[in-house]
């Protein structure tokens, strides 16, 4: 980014040793590391909708956007539900990979999340008890709200189990 900046004739920025645009950073690349995946699994969903639903909507004169509404979607709803549900139990985890290579002394008061709290409480100040109670109690916090998407899913008919 910085050499593109400095090509365009501006001055490089640091942006991952400043705490303003760190998170920035952070969420950006976080999304576009999980963006091609989600492609590939929306995409197979959609390839395995009935092309003559689209057929038969554009005979009796439907526009894409209706056809996106009326087929598409319906059609995807299981596999949203599904992603939704699954990424809802990793919602307390904030990708401990990604800010511990991206992590060094000047973000320190805005990257660090409970789970380089808990890797330096347990492995560098050897305190495994209770760096184990607070993993497990976001591992349990991950399950409960699994459990409680899965119910309410359940109640709209696309359920996991």
């Amino acid at each position: 980014m910085n050499r593109w900046i400095v090509e365009a004739g501006g001055s490089s920025y640091p942006f991952l040793t400043s705490t303003a645009t760190f998170r920035s950073v952070l969420v950006g690349s976080e999304v576009w590391q999980n963006l091609g995946w989600g492609a590939i699994i929306y995409l197979a969903a959609i390839a395995g909708i009935d092309p003559t639903l689209y057929e038969a909507a554009r005979v009796d004169g439907a526009s894409r956007l209706r056809m996106i509404w009326h087929i598409t979607i319906p059609g995807i709803r299981s596999v949203i539900v599904l992603l939704f549900i699954l990424k809802l139990g990793h919602l307390l985890d904030a990708g401990f990979d990604q800010i511990y290579i991206l992590y060094n002394i000047q973000v320190y008061p805005v990257a660090d999340i409970l789970d380089t709290w808990v890797y330096r409480t347990g492995l560098q100040q050897l305190n495994f008890s209770l760096a184990s109670a607070v993993g497990l109690f976001k591992s349990l916090i991950g399950m409960a709200l699994v459990l409680f998407a899965n119910n309410v899913a359940k109640r709209w008919g696309e359920g996991i189990w």
